[in-house]
């Protein structure tokens, strides 16, 4: 019985860390200034020269998931012969085995450990990929000058989650679409404006890269349709709404599927997971996908089943291969999109580069797969809905760098 009183939740708990590091950290910074006060008066008043513990780039990963984006921006500052430190909070995250002689990459542990070795971080520019800098344990450090955000997907800044992005002093963009969603909710909110470079999508143009270096761009060759179901996670997506109906419905096409969830369900939604792939384990129809690298699955499918999920741009953007999007009822609370009276923008052109899905069609979803295969009505949309989300196709890397670059140099 004593045991129980013990106990404490891990939403009591997170929230006591992040107590107990936002004081750790008001201690830290106010000792540390009144010493360099100090200093300075027994000195004579002379001005210190800068800290040289201080780094000019870090890069910052949660997860080995978005090497992808990050990998790009890698190579570049290699190729500059510009020195940058990769921290990340995966310990098989494929940057620590990459043979960079610039690039330094370290793993500061999961988790709280982490987000301590962040806090208290010195360096001019950070560089990531992660929503919700200054919400939750991550804040921001006082010994750091400049924190950006690089988008992991063309899809709609809007839906992160709530306050994803307030605490950046800039947002890469992937495309000019995405500025207004941002400058909307800092005048909600009475926030200062970001910087908002249009660097385009450096994932995005590796998985072109490899797809351009491929002799064909065929489908799988065995000649058997394969599907790709490929939700986004939370309320909203498939899995949730659907649950076993869209993978019997899938599955009676007769084709094989792939069932590729968001990294993020099984954090979040695991019992959901766990529910389907034990009621649905792999057989020769169908295989759970769990892979890193997600271009293979992609290419050897033939048409994608998703909802608001940003792999429909890569998808039908990069791959050029027919989208189906689930109506699933999209509820924006927890997301920024709340704040912001237009619905998100990919709803707005899902219809142009994708057949829409409702439930009451999932008795005929063969015949809606086969003719969206053979469909060539949506190439024109596919072209006008890139020229809007994925700028500087090729070059999002060299772009990153340049800003990055003159960003530090300023500072």
């Amino acid at each position: 019985m004593r045991q129980a009183f013990l106990y404490i939740d891990p939403g009591t708990g997170s929230m006591l860390f992040s107590l107990f590091m936002a004081l750790a950290t008001t201690a830290v910074f106010v000792g540390r200034e009144l010493l360099i006060r100090l200093k300075f008066i027994l000195s004579g008043g002379r001005a210190k020269k800068a800290d040289s513990k201080r780094i000019p780039y870090v890069i910052y990963s949660d997860h080995k998931r978005y090497w992808n984006v990050f990998k790009p921006v890698c190579d570049e500052f290699e190729r500059r012969g510009i020195d940058v430190v990769y921290y990340t909070q995966s310990p098989d995250d494929p940057a620590l085995s990459e043979l960079y002689k610039h690039v330094r990459a370290e793993f500061i542990g999961e988790g709280n450990k982490g987000f301590a070795r962040l806090n208290f971080l010195k360096a001019d520019v950070v560089l990531s990929t992660t929503p919700g800098l200054g919400v939750y344990q991550w804040k921001r450090s006082r010994d750091v000058k400049w924190y950006v955000h690089i988008l992991h997907m063309a899809s709609d800044p809007s839906t992160y989650r709530m306050f994803g992005l307030d605490c950046y002093d800039a947002v890469m963009l992937t495309g000019p679409y995405q500025e207004g969603q941002i400058r909307s909710l800092e005048e909600m909110r009475g926030i200062p404006a970001k910087e908002l470079p249009v660097i385009g999508c450096t994932y995005m143009d590796t998985l072109k890269a490899r797809l351009d270096a491929m002799h064909e761009y065929g489908r799988n060759e065995s000649g058997d349709k394969r599907i790709l179901l490929a939700p986004s996670w939370g309320s909203s997506g498939i899995l949730s709404r659907y649950g076993g109906k869209i993978i019997d419905s899938l599955l009676a096409t007769g084709y094989k599927l792939v069932v590729r969830p968001h990294p993020q369900s099984f954090t979040v939604e695991k019992p959901l997971l766990d529910k389907l792939m034990a009621l649905y384990p792999d057989s020769d129809r169908l295989e759970w996908n769990m892979d890193n690298d997600n271009f293979s699955v992609l290419h050897a499918s033939d048409i994608l089943i998703t909802d608001f999920s940003g792999i429909i741009l890569d998808y039908a953007l990069v791959f050029r291969k027919p989208v189906i999007y689930a109506d699933t009822a999209f509820d924006p609370a927890p997301y920024d999109a709340a704040w912001i009276s237009n619905p998100p923008w990919i709803f707005e052109i899902l219809g142009k580069i994708g057949v829409r899905l409702d439930e009451t069609d999932f008795p005929r979803m063969k015949v809606i797969i086969d003719s969206a295969i053979v469909s060539s009505t949506l190439d024109f949309g596919r072209d006008l809905v890139c020229s809007e989300c994925w700028s500087n196709i090729g070059s999002s890397s060299s772009h990153a760098v340049d800003y990055l670059i003159a960003k530090q140099s300023s500072l």
